[in-house]
């Protein structure tokens, strides 16, 4: 278990005070707004900042502690850093920068060098210099070096940061084979809750210097209180599901979750993968029977488990499910108008989809499907905000519980 127990006054006038507990395994998010301390976080971690007060512990190794007096030196630690920009040597060898991180290490080599060339797809790219070299191509280059110094945690700070979409599309798969082949704790700085989304098992959210969530991805990204961090109208769900079915004919996947089946655009992973589904709470209108006649593809039957008053005219629905909960943002006006209230068997119409799911070399934004406007409805419905799209599948989650 990764600890991390710190209090940081700067003199700028910021103050951190983040307390957080990440797995040892996979990815683990920091995740907020500019200016939210998630870089801090790292930079206490790496040793560059002393903290003022508490512990830093990774596994048995303790890198801080004030009442201990203990504060490991940085090249004590055994972490891995990749910045924002790559900060490769321009002097050397795409080859040599590489090696840098492995001729300074005193480490065992358990992570060789053959196998980050191969990982990262970069053995083109040995005997070139960094100038000639893209953006994406730097970052692969900028990870190698700090995977070859054998580290015990790798620090990413905002590594797609400074790319544009079609280089991000590059990198992102290579960070997901990262996370999937090595056995090897990440954390992972980021303000994009599409990388956050594709990439985390676990995400630590932080606003104004505290850390105000901390857990796995699908729980924390579901809970009201990231309204800061997210904002009220990208605030929503994420499910844990597996690709079913493919129909290359009508342009359709299925994805399944324990409440049931989703169809969403042709998501390029293979039947029997994980997916994330993400459906955005503005994007789910609710009914007080099952809909028919509609155009709307998902429905959703679930169980009202509260209703919150939100921002303005809206209120926030949540619906108990197997799978954890669904969220409705819908008018309060129509909460009146429908009786909405705790205990209602209701039923939840999905009206947009977008995929973020894409196979490597695929570059173009994610597809979106939004469905017509809903006819003939058999009850009133209840409508939140007209705001599309609403669900995005991303590929590479971790497996739902029960499935390895």
């Amino acid at each position: 278990m990764i600890e991390i127990d710190v209090s940081l006054a700067r003199s700028t006038g910021f103050h951190l005070k983040a307390n957080l507990r990440a797995p040892e395994t996979g990815v683990t998010a920091l995740f907020g707004r500019s200016g939210c301390g998630k870089t801090t976080v790292i930079q206490l971690v790496a040793g560059s900042l002393t903290p003022d007060s508490g512990h830093i512990r990774v596994g048995d190794t303790v890198f801080y502690d004030r009442q201990a007096g203990i504060n490991l030196p940085m090249e004590q630690r055994a972490v891995g850093y990749v910045f924002q920009d790559a900060r490769l040597f321009p002097h050397m060898t795409i080859e040599n920068n590489l090696r840098y991180g492995e001729r300074r290490t005193k480490r065992p080599r358990t992570i060789q060098f053959d196998a980050v060339v191969e990982m990262l797809g970069v053995g083109h790219l040995l005997k070139r210099r960094p100038h000639t070299l893209s953006g994406g191509e730097k970052q692969r280059i900028a990870i190698g070096r700090a995977l070859l110094s054998q580290p015990r945690l790798l620090l990413m700070d905002e590594p797609l940061a400074s790319l544009d979409e079609m280089r991000k599309g590059e990198i992102l798969p290579y960070l997901e084979r990262l996370r999937d082949e090595l056995s090897l704790p990440i954390l992972y700085v980021s303000h994009s809750i599409e990388e956050v989304l594709r990439l985390a098992d676990a995400v630590a959210a932080l606003s104004d210097g505290k850390v105000i969530a901390c857990g796995p991805l699908s729980d924390v990204l579901s809970r009201p209180e990231l309204l800061p961090v997210i904002g009220r109208f990208d605030i929503g769900t994420i499910l844990d599901c597996t690709v079913t079915a493919h129909d290359p004919d009508l342009g359709l996947s299925t994805v399944s979750f324990a409440d049931g089946e989703l169809r969403v655009p042709l998501v390029g992973r293979p039947v029997g993968a994980p997916a994330r589904a993400r459906i955005r709470s503005r994007d789910v209108s609710l009914s007080l029977s099952r809909p028919m006649d509609v155009s709307v593809t998902n429905r959703i039957s679930g169980t009202i488990s509260a209703i919150t008053r939100a921002e303005g005219p809206f209120s926030e629905v949540e619906l108990a499910l197997s799978a954890g909960r669904l969220s409705s943002l819908v008018t309060q006006e129509s909460v009146l108008r429908l009786g909405l209230e705790p205990g209602m068997q209701v039923w939840a119409m999905i009206k947009a989809v977008t995929v973020d799911s894409r196979p490597p070399g695929f570059h173009s934004p994610g597809a979106e499907f939004v469905s017509p406007p809903v006819s003939r409805p058999a009850r009133p419905a209840a409508n939140p905000p007209q705001d599309p799209p609403a669900l995005r599948v991303i590929s590479g989650g971790s497996p739902p519980k029960g499935q390895t």
